[in-house]
């Protein structure tokens, strides 16, 4: 079947699945935990693969690190796994329960947002965090991952499709989409898919908002920054600054750019320069750092640059607003962060701060699903409409009203007849 004819079927199929029960549901996540654990090592030899032909075809280092998939990857997914089996039903959870007059009740009730697409590149993980969180909260999915873990994407694919559907679940639940002319077709396909998701570079994110009518939640870029503020305990930003930049490089959540409140930098930026040369992070400035410190020179788009690798941006502002000011004008509203002892100052930059994360004294690499207790994510997003920061099961559902009457007519309100009492039950 091509991918609109998949599509096509899965959108008959998604009010089925919409209906399927908690412990239907529950019960698919348990049997792909433990077909993930018992084929294990098939999954690790497809990865093997893929790793050799990334090798082979002189893949960057830092992308190589995301196609692995081994003991580690998979302990976190199953972990992950595991949270999501204990978190509670998404779906058919009351928002709003109002009696208009007696014997008429509106409910609005969550429900799953139906069929959607999730194309991502590299991280064969991903697979498994988005299949489960969509399962979980009730949606169909049409999965694409990238051409560098095809080998692992299929096996892993294959033993959840095949657990989901072993639980009761319908066949159309989950479908694999393989090959480039797939993306195309899937991006066509704004009558039958009701959401894509989009993980990857900032060009393959841009390309799919670019290319499609669907509605697109997710982000093109993960420009993120820390900011050394006056009364800042230098010693401990150091220590988040070295955690947000080299824990894992090529993650969205990554530093990218380090700002320093000018009244601090004779001190700090020399402090600054030691700590990232002994971690192996390259600083980009303008001449004004380069003032205080040796710098690289910063590139063609200046402040708005996502190295994902190690190297870091740093430029000196005057107190907090202007901190917020750079972050808003120059940042990706994915996850910003101050290291401050003054609360004051705390609270100014949480209330100016325009981005989906704004952290007080850590680390940026905490933007994450599983960390925020979410089990897993679907990716981040950096919108502001529906779902906002790591996209966990709240961000899979949406809701629908649900007016339970008694042969009741709008006449008789229009007429006077009758009138609303709006009481409120929750």
């Amino acid at each position: 079947m091509s991918i609109r004819e998949d599509a096509q079927q899965m959108k008959l199929d998604a009010p089925i699945m919409a209906a399927t029960g908690i412990d239907n549901r529950n019960d698919a996540l348990r049997r792909v935990k433990e077909a993930l654990l018992a084929h294990a090592d098939e999954v690790f030899a497809a990865n093997a693969q893929d790793l050799t032909a990334a090798q082979a075809n002189e893949v960057a280092p830092q992308i190589v690190k995301r196609l692995r998939f081994d003991e580690h990857k998979l302990a976190d997914v199953t972990a992950g796994i595991d949270q999501l089996v204990a978190l509670p039903d998404p779906v058919g959870r009351a928002t709003l329960d109002r009696e208009l007059d007696e014997g008429l009740e509106l409910r609005r009730v969550t429900c799953p947002i139906g069929v959607i697409g999730v194309i991502f590149e590299a991280r064969p993980d991903a697979l498994v965090q988005i299949s489960t969180l969509c399962l979980k909260s009730g949606n169909c999915a049409i999965l694409k991952g990238g051409r560098e873990t095809a080998n692992t994407n299929r096996v892993l694919f294959a033993l959840i499709h095949d657990a989901a559907v072993a639980a009761g679940l319908p066949d159309g639940c989950l479908k694999q989409a393989e090959s480039h002319a797939d993306i195309d077709e899937l991006l066509a396909c704004d009558r039958e898919v009701d959401l894509l998701i989009p993980r990857g570079s900032n060009a393959f994110v841009r390309y799919i908002m670019d290319h499609t009518k669907i509605p697109v939640m997710g982000h093109s870029d993960g420009i993120c920054h820390m900011y050394i503020d006056v009364d800042a305990d230098q010693g401990q930003a150091l220590r988040l600054i070295v955690d947000a930049k080299t824990q894992y490089v090529a993650a969205c959540n990554a530093l990218e750019t380090c700002l320093v409140d000018r009244a601090i930098a004779p001190v700090f930026l020399p402090r600054l320069a030691d700590t990232c040369a002994d971690a192996g992070v390259i600083l980009h400035g303008g001449d004004e750092v380069q003032a205080f410190i040796p710098v690289e020179p910063l590139g063609e788009d200046g402040y708005r640059h996502e190295y994902l690798d190690m190297a870091l941006t740093v430029a000196l502002v005057d107190g907090v607003d202007a901190a917020c000011d750079h972050i808003n004008r120059y940042g990706s509203h994915h996850t910003d962060s101050i290291c401050t002892t003054n609360t004051a100052h705390a609270d100014r930059f949480c209330q100016l701060v325009d981005s989906a994360g704004v952290y007080v004294n850590a680390s940026t690499r905490f933007a994450d699903g599983f960390r925020y207790g979410f089990g897993a994510e679907v990716g981040i997003s950096t919108g502001k409409i529906h779902a906002r920061g790591p996209v966990g099961l709240d961000g899979l559902v949406t809701y629908k009203y649900l007016l339970l009457g008694h042969g009741d007519i709008v006449g008789d309100y229009a007429s006077g007849k009758k009138r609303f009492t709006h009481r409120d039950l929750l």
